[in-house]
């Protein structure tokens, strides 16, 4: 494991062979699996599971209910959120469970909304805004996100 001197990493759930790059900040709760590639730029909140070998990209922020399979790839700044309806000061007992499967890739800036899930081996275009579940194997693009095409199962 690989964390830069200039990272404030609170986790001790963290895999072997992982790198977390300089300013990223990683809360005491969350769960960081082996061989991932955490860039600089990047915070996690606690509660958080992240699979193997998963690359987040500089400026992307996990916040708390979101959970990241194995093999995904999100690209710089794409934006996650996990609440509806958010308002200063007022926080929900719980947040919405965001689930991106594995083999997922999020293009840079894209947007997920909270509550969803992206199913297993997705590719979400650049820029793209999602609203809605994507059963797996789908291409989506736009704002909002409209799948446009299917990947073919080789998950290339």
């Amino acid at each position: 494991m690989f964390i830069h001197p200039l990272s404030d990493v609170h986790s001790k759930n963290i895999g072997l062979r992982t790198k977390i790059w300089q300013f990223s900040v990683i809360l005491e709760k969350a769960k960081i699996g082996s061989n991932c590639n955490i860039c600089s730029h990047t915070f996690i909140e606690n509660d958080v599971i992240i699979g193997d070998n998963v690359t987040i990209k500089c400026g992307v922020y996990i916040w708390d209910g979101i959970i990241i399979e194995d093999n995904v790839f999100i690209g710089p700044n794409a934006t996650f959120t996990n609440d509806k309806n958010p308002r200063s000061k007022k926080y929900p007992e719980k947040f919405l469970k965001t689930i991106i499967k594995k083999g997922t890739s999020i293009g840079a800036n894209a947007t997920i909304l909270p509550g969803l899930i992206i199913g297993e081996y997705c590719m979400i275009g650049a820029g793209s805004v999602v609203t809605k579940d994507l059963p797996a194997y789908s291409i989506a693009l736009g704002n909002p996100a409209k799948i446009t095409g299917k990947i073919d199962n080789n998950h290339d």
